[in-house]
């Protein structure tokens, strides 16, 4: 089969990359030279000569040249990977992959010095910032007593989740940022001669250990691993970062005007956590897990203030006989314990001492933490992180009366701010559940109280009078002298742990109780009614609910179906009640994976976009303030993608400023693992939020033309999607032999079950696994089929059409956002190194015909993407992706075809433990030289 290649662009290298060229050459000599000290001269020759014939094959696919010549390359690609025995190719793996690590290195650390080049220009402020967001708006004639109205709107929560392939041993990590470290000692200043010999010494120092430790832990993946992984963020960038970016933000206020009350009220970014909670389709969640979660999270926030505050006290050495000190301030030093002669007139100090001794006890009550240093006194435990952030602000305000505002900006100001956006719990802590549980555990509770013998055999109508009546009774279901089942006896155990828990950190510990494969009322009354068993909720006269009771929309039905069941939830009395009771608000959470593993890519993002418009207009009508939860992943096939385009794509006013977005996968590593990277993504974040919350309804452009084109071409892909997915014979077959899908699953590779229960369909497989899977073998099949044929029907050769399509892509920003990020998945695919895993199907017959289909579609994508965007090759408008690419694609088309070798190997039989690390290595190697593929 003749093969396209894929065209991308090809930027040349200009003096601006000539560092990360130099860079990277010297990240790969230095493995190379690891490589043969460690590994020996043969696994550096296999290495080196694996990367020539892949980029032979590669070149040899993308020419004209004859099949032949094509042919031969492949062969001599697979009979060198075939060469190696076991040990062989796991040494090689790990070499290609570590290389992918250090490219990522390299290119963030490019970002970090572009942008700081960009800014020493004194040029214009980039896109995704603050600065050009408050620009933006200026431009568009907003004054600034809406902007500052805008900006107090903004309610920013990035939601950090488990995936696979994120979750690295603690080691790597650590080596990972100290070699970023490193590198990027070079830009802060001219090395002579024997520093630089230093310097390159000790880089290597570290490549030597990054290649001597195992990537892989060496058993089975818990929770608890997952959620410390996801912690380690936290004193790398975010418990330093969001408050720089916080700081800067109400900078950013009182240049607009606004006073010291209005500006010190503005926090736009806070963190959310999903492990520990998030139970869905995970057994191994349970109280305990949650438990663990909340106390690691107090731990890491307890020992930032506590580093903080001994850091601070050493700042503040000021002497009351030079300066002036509130009155405030002596009587918290006269409180603080601090009876030391040598600190007697400074005050400063000694009321820090009495602020740590506190904060020391309060670590020690809450979470069991013993500060180091010890405090040097003894105290009362603070009962809320507000009484610490009113300390701190005792100090601030003294310092600015006394002229020393100097001292307030930096430390002391981000541990204001830090208190302030993390409190004593550091992040909120999602209940996730399916809510089939909800339902089998609120059957059981009616059925052993004598409710009703068969719950689940009434209609929605039955069920949600039931439901309400429950909730307005005093009594509770539960009984302790009736048996229950595993089931309702984890799900009240988590209910009731979370009661503890908010009791015991603060309520911002646990906010939303959140239910996948919401379809009805009654779902999300369930949720309430089991709430209610712990103490949690209540209708009748004392009506109240502790959390909120947030749906999730799944399924293209579902989101259709979604603002009905919205309405309906909205004229309940006890949740108007409810809603009162909490400003009016609720959140609904929208599914990007499960839409498009339902539908595909162009129709999840059309009916995504519909449902919003739609519950938009449902929730001004009941009088609620409705925010979205966007459940996205790292890939364009799971709502992935720029989150800056993301989130401007949205409808007018769907946002108005408050989002919350899930973060995950290699993403999270790729975003938040470098500081300097990680304020510039939080920033966009918020950026974003800032120039939406500024927009309304009433702003919206009329876009009904554009509108009707999208929902015609949505229905056409559809069709074109369901056809191959779920009408194709042999489909199911074919996907689960040319992915590693199956080793995905078995190899213990997350702490989550790839499916929701044990099945081979579609339908029942989580869409993580789905999506990476054909991530892995280079197809990116979620993310762009479908599109292609509903293009090329919809336009059907009529030039008006495709006039239309080109103005929806120049005007539109939803429509430019569906196809940028078409255009970069389609340039991660490669159809030649995806034949190699198509090769794996046994059925050769059955192999031809579908994967004939997938390349007959991604022919038509490209085709029409390059008619509707006038390019005659992919990431036009993206060099720095595309010279990205070009960089790693000797590294990352090796370990597509060795795992190729290993995944027959291990079919076949061969389990042995360097097949099994080989596949999981590769794995990671390939979603980190990708990084957006899960």
């Amino acid at each position: 089969m003749s093969l396209p290649a894929t065209p991308f662009l090809a930027p040349p290298v200009d003096e601006k990359q000539q560092p990360l060229v130099e860079d990277t050459r010297l990240l790969g000599r230095l493995l190379g030279d690891a490589l043969r000290m460690h590994a020996g001269v043969q696994a550096f020759d296999h290495t080196e000569n694996i990367r020539q014939a892949a980029v032979h094959f590669r070149k040899s696919e993308a020419s004209d040249a004859p099949d032949d010549m094509a042919n031969l390359a492949r062969q001599s690609l697979t009979d060198l990977c075939a060469s190696l025995d076991d040990g062989e190719a796991l040494r090689v793996i790990r070499a290609f992959s570590l290389f992918s690590l250090l490219a990522n290195i390299a290119e963030d650390v490019h970002q970090n010095r572009r942008r700081r080049a960009y800014r020493l220009k004194g040029a214009a402020p980039q896109t995704g910032t603050l600065a050009r967001a408050l620009q933006n708006l200026q431009a568009k004639g907003i004054s600034s007593k809406d902007a500052l109205a805008a900006m107090s709107r903004v309610a920013v929560v990035p939601v950090l989740t488990a995936h696979p392939t994120q979750v690295q041993r603690k080691s790597m990590l650590d080596l990972t940022r100290s070699v970023a470290h490193l590198l990027a000692k070079r830009d802060h200043g001219a090395m002579d001669e024997s520093e630089e010999e230093e310097w390159i010494t000790e880089l290597d120092r570290l490549v030597q250990t990054l290649w001597q430790t195992s990537i892989l832990r060496t058993s089975k993946l818990k929770v608890a691993d997952e959620i410390t992984n996801a912690i380690s963020y936290y004193p790398v960038t975010f418990l330093k970062r969001i408050p720089a970016l916080v700081a800067r933000y109400q900078a950013a206020a009182r240049a607009l005007g606004a006073n010291e009350d209005q500006t010190r009220a503005l926090r736009p970014i806070s963190m959310g956590m999903w492990i520990g909670g998030d139970r869905d389709g995970n057994p191994f969640v349970t109280a305990e897990t949650l438990d663990y979660c909340a106390h690691a999270q107090a731990t890491a926030v307890f020992e930032h203030y506590l580093e903080q505050l001994h850091a601070l006290g050493a700042e503040l050495p000021l002497a009351s006989t030079i300066v002036q000190v509130s009155d405030e301030v002596l009587a918290l030093a006269d409180v603080s314990g601090d009876l030391s002669p040598h600190r007697a007139n400074e005050p400063y100090r000694r009321a820090i001492i009495g602020l740590y001794g506190r904060v020391a006890q309060t670590a020690h009550d809450l979470c069991g933490l013993v500060a180091t240093p010890a405090s040097q006194v003894t105290a009362q435990p603070y009962l809320h992180a507000d009484e610490l952030a009113a300390d701190l602000r005792v100090i601030a305000d003294s310092l600015v009366a006394n002229r020393s505002e100097a001292l307030v900006s930096g430390r002391l100001n981000h541990l204001i701010e830090a208190v302030h956006v993390f409190g004593f719990h550091l992040a909120t802590i999602d209940l996730r559940q399916n809510s089939d549980v909800h339902e089998a555990c609120v059957a059981q509770l009616l059925q052993s109280a004598q409710v009703t013998p068969d719950y689940l055999a009434l209609s929605e109508v039955q069920r949600c009078e039931l439901l309400l009546k429950e909730l307005n009774s005093t009594r509770l279901l539960v009984n302790p002298w009736v048996d229950k089942s595993e089931l309702l006896i984890g799900e009240m155990a988590i209910f009731n742990k979370a009661r503890e828990l908010r009791e015991r950190f603060g309520a911002p510990l646990i906010e939303q109780a959140i239910i996948s494969k919401a379809t009805s009322v009654s779902d999300m009354l369930e949720v309430a009614v089991l709430m209610k068993e712990a103490g949690l909720a209540a209708g009748g006269e004392q009506a109240f609910c502790a959390f909120d009771i947030v749906p999730l929309f799944e399924t293209i039905e579902d989101l259709q179906a979604a603002p009905e069941v919205m309405k309906a939830w909205f004229e309940l009395p006890v949740v108007n009640q409810w809603l009162d009771a909490r400003g009016r608000t609720q959140e609904v959470m929208l599914g990007y994976s499960d839409s498009n593993k339902d539908g595909g890519f162009l129709t999840s993002n059309w009916s995504l976009y519909e449902a919003q418009q739609a519950l938009t207009q449902v929730a001004a009508q009941a009088n609620v303030a409705m925010s979205f939860f966007h459940g996205r992943g790292g890939s364009v096939g799971r709502g992935g993608g720029p989150s800056y385009d993301a989130i401007l794509a949205q409808p007018a006013g769907s946002v108005q400023g408050k989002i919350r977005l899930t973060e995950q996968g290699e993403v999270i590593g790729a975003k938040y693992g470098d500081p300097d990277l990680g304020l510039r993504n939080l920033e966009t974040l918020v950026a974003a939020g800032l120039e939406t919350g500024a927009a309304h309804v009433s702003d919206a452009k009329d876009w009904q033309v554009f509108e009707l084109a999208m929902r015609e071409m949505s229905d056409l892909s559809f069709k074109a999607y369901r056809k191959l997915v779920y009408e194709t014979e042999g489909f199911t077959e074919f996907f689960r032999a040319a992915t590693p899908i199956n080793e995905i699953a078995q190899l213990n590779i997350g702490s989550r079950p790839s499916a929701r229960k044990p099945s081979a369909r579609i339908e029942d497989l989580r869409a993580i696994p789905w999506v990476f899977s054909w991530s892995q073998a280079r197809i990116m099949l979620p993310g762009w089929y479908g599109v292609g044929s509903a293009f090329t029907q919809w336009v059907a050769d009529d030039a008006a059409r495709l006039a239309i399509l080109q103005n929806m892509y120049r005007d539109w920003p939803f429509f430019k956002s569906v196809i940028s990020n078409v255009d970069m998945i389609l340039s991660k695919t490669d159809l030649a190194i995806a034949s190699r895993y198509a090769e794996m199907v046994v059925d050769s017959e059955l192999s031809q015909r579908i994967f004939g289909e997938i390349v007959g579609e991604w022919q038509r994508t490209f085709t029409m993407l390059t008619k509707i965007t006038g390019q005659d090759v992919l990431l036009a408008d993206n060099p720095t992706l595309a010279r990205s690419l070009r960089n790693r694609l000797p590294y990352l088309d090796p370990l597509n075809h060795l795992q190729v070798e290993l995944l027959k190997r291990y079919r076949a039989g061969d389990e042995s433990i360097e097949v099994t690390n080989g596949i999981h290595i590769a794995i990671n190697g390939l979603a980190a030289g990708l990084r957006n593929s899960g």
